[in-house]
């Protein structure tokens, strides 16, 4: 028996873009939305996430598939990330942490024995302006690839 997957509609968000442009998520026309909530630009963890998506670009779009990243750094870090990484989808900035606490993101991480809170890296699949899957305090190693297959399998 196929486990039932539960469908929650995906909070929409009206973010500035990379690309100079506001991206409201209902408004995006795209069969699938990728949406992947990250700590920090050019950081290891991050980077080596948003080189994947951007390396399986090319694939996604064949799915008609739109990839978005989300952080709470600024358009300016995200260019400058951008730049460094030849990456070719939108970075979204949400300084305000509106998406990030609608998505319930932003929690309480530890590093090196500390607590803190902090974005919580999460991948959403949104389709019909549903949430059809989500992957919460994600392992970036092959989980672009693993992203990919959902999607083509879906």
């Amino acid at each position: 028996m196929k486990k039932k997957i539960k469908i929650k509609r995906a909070p929409n968000f009206k973010l500035p873009s990379s690309n100079k442009n506001i991206i409201e998520l209902k408004k995006l026309k795209n069969k699938f939305v990728l949406i992947y909530f990250y700590p920090k630009d050019d950081t290891p963890g991050c980077t080596i996430e948003t080189n994947d998506f951007n390396s399986l670009l090319s694939k996604f779009k064949k799915l008609d598939c739109l990839v978005i990243g989300i952080s709470k750094d600024d358009l300016k870090s995200h260019n400058k990330f951008k730049k460094k990484y030849k990456v070719k989808f939108d970075l979204l900035s949400d300084v305000k942490k509106n998406a990030i606490k609608a998505y319930k993101v932003w929690g309480k991480k530890k590093f090196m024995g500390r607590e803190f809170m902090g974005l919580i890296r999460s991948t959403f699949v949104v389709k019909d302006n549903k949430i059809i899957k989500e992957w919460r305090s994600v392992k970036v190693k092959d989980h672009a690839k693993e992203v990919l297959d959902f999607i083509k399998n879906y």
